[in-house]
């Protein structure tokens, strides 16, 4: 481990020597990601892409992309775009990257079960704002919007997000 991976501690997520407080998946942590079980898979993945709102927030990177009305993420596993982002339209099940509320508005997307997606073992391993503090996420890692904003302002493609296979009760991260 490095000071520039993203690593989850009981504490809350630490990057470049500070701790932001989190959220992980309502029912903690697992080796064993399936979709919908609305767990974080423990694991060393990585930041592949970095997307945002441009109606509602000022680009963070020059990496970013901006969110489209017609951006999808399909979470269908029996479809050939499962974790995958696609445009719209699309008939199979999938969520919506823009989002009446501000859940979506900053997106880091992980190399969590891609790019050769294996069905039934999860989708859509997002960093992105919390709903509020401790509240359990369907798997993905939230944070409050300036924590967010400063790690999406400083994290690039590659960047290391170590999530341990458990992790001791702690504050900011819902226990199952």
């Amino acid at each position: 481990m490095n000071p520039k991976d993203l690593v989850l501690t009981p504490a809350g997520l630490r990057f470049l020597g500070r701790i932001f407080p989190c959220s992980i998946g309502k029912t903690g942590l697992t080796t064993t990601k399936r979709e919908g079980d609305s767990a974080t898979p423990a694991g060393t993945h990585q930041i592949t892409g970095l997307w945002y709102r441009p109606d509602r927030i000022a680009c963070p990177a020059p990496w970013a992309r901006p969110i489209g009305p017609g951006d999808l993420w399909c979470d269908d596993p029996g479809h050939p775009a499962y974790n995958r982002h696609i445009r719209a339209p699309l008939a199979a099940s999938h969520e919506r990257l823009r989002r009446p509320d501000p859940l979506y508005d900053l997106i880091l997307t992980t190399d969590w079960n891609w790019p050769e997606a294996i069905p039934g073992r999860g989708s859509a391993i997002f960093l992105h704002q919390w709903r509020r503090p401790r509240y359990g996420t369907e798997g993905c890692i939230a944070f409050a919007r300036p924590h967010l904003i400063w790690i999406a302002e400083r994290a690039i493609p590659g960047t290391r997000l170590i999530v341990p296979a458990s992790l001791p009760c702690s504050r900011g991260m819902p226990q199952p």
